[in-house]
């Protein structure tokens, strides 16, 4: 992948093709920002650049054997890791595992994947992917041997915030001082998340979202209709997947929508048949389709704040979301968050996330921030 793949982030490039002409590449980096905004593609980029035989001004070649072997992920000195889990079959997986899939995930959707897209491709929908000690002990044993063809060795660890605890020790020294031309990239979409000492030992990159002009010239490239984009703009907010997932009529969204709706009109009625009925469907996902469906929510309440507060002008809602949020006269949700239990409800929507993550019970957890939320609404 060339930097020219990689939608806007234009001094994002700069600062990284000056660390290589200037020949100060730290050894560790991490990139971390929101979901959709490029990390993999410009890692991949990066990595592709550095190790071009035939650097153009601000960018690779594309055409040397090098970037080549890049653009098809078969590089020998190209490395990868990522959460994966147990399934039927592989009781004891690594990302080594996985390759294939993970070749064709990124091949498929230019680098622009998030958690549930690989979680779905490699069939572990319902399971929290982590890397574990195994794939740490393959990281130490693939970066212990010579480069075969490369100026450097390249390992990117994707999601690091899903690495193990127990597992982490075992690369903090090869984190700190690598074989020399080695060079690690660390992906993250929650930097609040990644363990401190595997923190402490990377070089930071932001990534702030897209801008609105790139995010649409790339959406109309695609061939998606201009008129068609506006919307999906203003929701995304710079988020590229989610961009695309609301263009090509995916039914994430709408999914949540529906289930916000419900959830919301169970918390308020406090009908506790139905709302035990909804929490037991609800705890049937993934822990990350749940947490999703949490951060889903909270954006619903904020945004129900925000016309509460008449900051119509910051609201970013889609049509089947006005009709339950905003609504007629008579029927709507927004008037029922405002300052008496914004931040209450708010605390209680990230507690349930942090909790989600660390494998609270989901029936559990969501019956209880159930009668919580019925409570804020309706005092």
């Amino acid at each position: 992948m060339k930097f020219a793949d990689v939608i806007g982030l234009d001094t994002v490039k700069k600062r990284l093709i000056k660390t290589v002409r200037d020949s100060r590449v730290s050894h560790a980096q991490l990139f971390m920002g929101p979901e959709g905004t490029g990390k993999l593609p410009m890692a991949l980029a990066y990595a592709q650049f550095i190790n071009c035989t035939n650097k153009q001004d601000n960018d690779s070649c594309g055409e040397c054997p090098s970037c080549i072997k890049y653009e098809k992920l078969i590089h020998p000195d190209l490395h990868f890791i990522y959460p994966t889990a147990t399934k039927k079959g592989l009781e004891k997986p690594t990302s080594k595992d996985f390759i294939k899939q993970w070749r064709e995930l990124i091949g498929d959707q230019n680098a622009y994947i998030n958690l549930p897209s690989w979680y779905e491709k490699i069939g572990i929908e319902r399971k929290q992917g982590i890397i574990n000690s195994r794939d740490c002990n393959d990281i130490i044993k693939t970066l212990s041997y010579k480069s075969y063809e490369a100026n450097y060795k390249v390992m990117i660890i994707w999601m690091v915030e899903k690495l193990y605890h127990a597992a982490a020790p075992k690369i903090l020294k090869i984190l700190e001082e690598p074989p020399d031309k080695t060079l690690f990239i660390l992906i993250s979409d929650h930097p609040d998340q990644i363990i401190k000492t595997i923190l402490s030992r990377t070089q930071i990159v932001k990534f702030p979202f897209i801008g609105k002009e790139d995010l649409a010239d790339a959406l109309v490239s695609e061939g998606y209709d201009q008129s068609l984009t506006s919307e999906a703009l203003k929701i995304s907010r710079g988020n590229y997947i989610e961009a695309k997932q609301m263009l090509g009529n995916s039914n994430e969204i709408d999914v949540n929508t529906n289930w916000f709706t419900k959830w919301m009109r169970l918390c308020f009625s406090g009908k506790v048949p139905e709302t035990l009925d909804f929490v037991a469907q609800l705890s049937k996902h993934s822990r990350d389709s749940q947490k999703a469906f949490l951060n889903y929510t909270l954006r619903m309440i904020r945004e129900s704040m925000l016309l509460n507060n008449d900051s119509n002008g910051l609201v970013r809602l889609n049509k089947s979301e006005s009709e339950f949020i905003i609504g007629t006269a008579t029927k709507r949700f927004y008037p029922y968050i405002n300052s008496k239990n914004i931040i209450a409800i708010t605390e209680e929507l990230e507690k349930s996330i942090y909790h989600i993550e660390r494998n609270a019970n989901p029936n559990i957890l969501f019956f209880d921030l159930s009668l919580k939320i019925g409570l804020y609404l309706t005092s």
